[in-house]
């Protein structure tokens, strides 16, 4: 059975903003969609969900999630059913009471979206003036409640430049990831200036060299498979291309992700837009395992450059792009200009073992109590730490250490001014 490791449900068009690049088109407060799901059939297709795997990792998002009543309703129905409930926002509804009632209903942690450490022009891409300001305290709030957070930052031209302040700034305000999106032009994005394909290069390689400087956070690229083939290309051998959840790290829309829109439609992700069926006439565990487009995900019959490129097999493109394009699924990805070589397909990296690295109780315990579809990753990422430690067994305050908040109950300094300019 084919393993749906990420789940994303769009549970509402409404939103109190206006964001440039909105791949839903999202409306105002008052114009959600007429034909959301209910909480009855959200609960139904996290229920589907359990019955494939408990492995599973749910994100409630929107629109603005936190403008539905019933979230969480929603989150506790999931959490019960032993699903990893998250939850991606703006942040600007984070307030206290707001966070202690989510992490009381089970929520696993937020996904925040901060664009720029500008605040105007945070607040003019995100079409509301006074936004930034907003966002950050809702950071600061679940460093505070110890709400678990990530933050996702969306490279455009405007702010491309910011990737080292920004992963400076995650790691100061306690994230234990830094997502970087790339643009796929959809929904309101159409109209967004994307980079160009040399920037897009360099915003990779910075990427890499970001993620050696803060070994505690998770730098990740999203949308942007030739992450992969740039860090292979640095160094074959290094342990970003060998410490992975899934072999590749290519394109997984179709293949361990899926996207239910506020209408039920389920598309492979929530850049495709052309969807395989709707959960209202269909069972979510049908389409995923058998809706044709998903089949041609799995076995790619790739064209263009992407099919004649030996990183196909670690990268194989974004298949979003080329559907937005030219309608064709398996086109070459237009933001890749890497000219191919002519070379047999490189095979992923073998898996890093550590044969000779032990458990003790106590960290097998910890280790059992992590969200199943991050164990391996953390058990490797544990083995191979101890191992340069020079020892030969994981204990449980080996990963309270790699666990650990780099800031503990000390705000960070931006954090500290915005509270002294506001009378906190």
């Amino acid at each position: 059975m084919q393993p749906l490791q990420l789940l994303a449900i769009n549970l509402t068009e409404k939103c109190n903003m206006a964001c440039a690049h909105c791949y839903l088109d999202a409306k105002t407060l008052q114009h959600g969609a007429a034909d959301e799901l209910s909480s009855a059939e959200v609960c139904q297709v996290m229920d589907d969900v359990a019955s494939l795997s408990k492995q599973t990792m749910v994100v409630l998002t929107g629109g603005e999630p936190l403008l539905r009543a019933d979230l969480e309703q929603l989150i506790a129905h999931g959490s019960k059913l032993g699903l990893s409930m998250v939850v991606g926002t703006n942040g600007m509804a984070l307030t206290d009471k707001r966070v202690r009632s989510l992490k009381q209903a089970g929520l696993l942690g937020v996904g925040i979206s901060i664009d720029s450490l500008d605040p105007d022009k945070h607040d003019r891409f995100r079409g509301l003036k006074g936004s930034w300001l907003k966002t950050v305290k809702g950071i600061d709030t679940c460093r505070r409640r110890e709400l678990s957070f990530q933050l996702h930052f969306t490279i455009t031209r405007q702010n491309h430049s910011e990737l080292k302040a920004i992963a400076q700034f995650a790691s100061d305000a306690g994230a234990r990831v830094l997502n970087i999106f790339f643009l796929v032009c959809i929904g309101r994005g159409r109209s967004v200036q994307d980079v160009d394909a040399s920037t897009y290069e360099a915003c990779l390689q910075e990427m890499i060299a970001l993620q050696v400087g803060y070994p505690r956070m998770i730098i990740r690229a999203r949308c942007a498979p030739q992450y992969k083939r740039v860090a292979h290309q640095l160094n074959p051998q290094s342990r970003l291309n060998k410490i992975s959840g899934m072999v590749g790290d290519g394109c997984i829309a179709g293949i361990h992700y899926a996207r239910v829109s506020p209408n039920g439609t389920l598309t492979a992700c929530p850049y495709i837009e052309k969807g395989v069926g709707n959960i209202r006439q269909q069972s979510l565990i049908a389409l995923w395992q058998n809706a044709p487009q998903f089949l041609r995900l799995r076995q790619p019959k790739l064209t263009g450059r992407c099919g004649q490129c030996e990183y196909q097999l670690l990268c194989g493109g974004c298949r979003a792009r080329p559907m937005a394009l030219s309608n064709d699924l398996m086109a070459e990805d237009p933001f890749c200009h890497y000219i191919p070589k002519a070379i047999p397909p490189i095979k992923p990296p073998g898996e890093l073992q550590f044969i000779n690295i032990l458990w003790d109780s106590e960290a097998k315990q910890r280790l059992a109590k992590i969200p199943g579809f991050l164990q391996k990753m953390i058990k490797q990422r544990a083995e191979a730490y101890v191992s340069d430690l020079g020892e030969t067994c994981v204990k449980a305050e080996h990963l309270h250490l790699l666990a650990a908040k780099r800031f503990g109950n000390k705000p960070p300094s931006f954090l500290t001014k915005i509270r002294s300019e506001q009378g906190e």
